[in-house]
């Protein structure tokens, strides 16, 4: 097999078909995104967070790091409108613990978060390689404008309605979210538990009903990894939680030291840090207010929320408050910078799966997919 060579390297004008996730929260950086596209690699900026203002400077710093390609991530949904009964709840169970770090009681109106058609047009005019969408996809105006300035968009799916959803939608690769996977749960149709498929059974389901080119995502932490998602049809890995050690990263040393003392136990989905469903590694706010998550706001009311908290118990070194976010490979974590991560993990799939220097005949579908078939679901009864 001519490993490197895939629709997603060819689209992207990258050497190997691997994506360092888009990580929220601090660890995605734009030095981490850089040495990732410097080594072969599409690195990624998560920029849901940010206003423009904010991420057109970040996508200035990766620029000023590397001339390769690189994407943004932006979350496609409309915010949940605030509930002011849930907020007020959520103060009153954070209020301990905000009272523990020195913390004043929370009282602030929260902000409006970013506005996505105003963080599209930044995209745009920085003429971003590839935009990494989560929480569904944008209407058909905003995918137009895309496609003429040439940028590449990739969908995220939990399950086959999803995927169907956004290759109807015209995106050109599909991220085939596993359960494994650590960070937000992508999930924009139906409830996060069911969209809880792992990456090895979802990534042949999509390859098999959509023909858009499949990345895989979740659980995948070495060349191993990718190895087996090439063979189950994947155009290319997706990895976020493997670069979670690395000294690009913007993990807290906190953070990173938890994280290779885990096991494929030590994770558990959560709402408590941002109102969105999202695997961490567990913690004491997330183990305390577990039985008060349906209590809680909507994202992004939550994440403003515990802003201060999180931002607090990281100047004090205490992990019992940070967002922990992590996948269920988090074990195999290594601390070695990015470029050599990608390094070791192409020579290791290499050795799998062949040299990738002598490139195979092309074939009109991959190995073992099978056409789309037209009538999996009604899609109007279950959106």
């Amino acid at each position: 097999m001519n490993w490197p060579n895939t629709a997603l390297t060819e689209r992207l004008g990258i050497r190997y078909p691997i994506i360092q996730a888009p990580m929220t929260g601090g660890p995605g950086t734009p030095q981490l995104a850089a040495a990732v596209s410097n080594a072969g690699g599409l690195g990624s900026l998560a920029g849901g967070y940010l206003r423009p203002e904010q991420l057109r400077e970040a996508i200035a710093e990766v620029r000023t790091l590397t001339d390769r390609p690189f994407a943004v991530s932006l979350a496609a949904n409309a915010p949940a409108k605030a509930d002011d009964d849930r907020i007020a709840r959520a103060r009153e169970l954070l209020a301990p613990y905000r009272a523990e770090l020195g913390l004043p009681p929370e009282t602030v109106a929260l902000p409006a978060p970013p506005d996505f058609v105003e963080q599209l047009d930044v995209v745009l005019d920085e003429k971003v390689p590839a935009l990494s969408l989560i929480f569904g996809v944008p209407d058909a105006v905003c995918l137009e404008l895309l496609r003429d300035a040439g940028i590449a968009v990739l969908g995220t799916a939990t399950h086959l309605l999803e995927a169907i959803v956004l290759e109807e939608s015209g995106v050109d690769f599909i991220v085939a979210q596993g359960a494994e996977a650590g960070g937000h749960r992508a999930t924009f149709i139906g409830h996060p538990e069911q969209g809880l498929v792992g990456t090895l059974t979802l990534v042949p389901l999509l390859t098999k009903h959509v023909r858009v080119p499949i990345v895989a995502a979740g659980g995948i932490m070495d060349g191993r990894g990718i190895a087996a998602a090439r063979v189950l049809g994947a155009a290319g890995a997706q990895m976020g939680t493997a670069f979670l050690a690395c000294p690009e990263s913007g993990a807290h040393p906190a953070y990173k030291a938890l994280l290779t003392q885990g096991s494929e136990i030590a994770t558990i989905l959560s709402r408590v840090f941002t109102g969105r469903c999202g695997r961490v590694l567990r913690n004491r706010l997330a183990d305390e207010l577990r039985a008060h998550e349906a209590e809680l706001p909507s994202f992004p009311s939550q994440l403003f929320l515990t802003q201060e908290l999180r931002q607090a118990a990281a100047e004090r070194g205490t992990t019992d408050f940070m967002a922990l976010w992590a996948g269920q490979g988090c074990h195999l974590c290594e601390f070695r910078p990015a470029a050599e991560l990608v390094a070791a993990w192409a020579k290791q799939v290499t050795a799998l799966l062949g040299s990738g220097e002598k490139p195979e005949p092309a074939s009109p579908e991959p190995a073992g997919r099978e056409p789309p078939q037209e009538a999996i679901f009604d899609l109007a009864s279950v959106i």
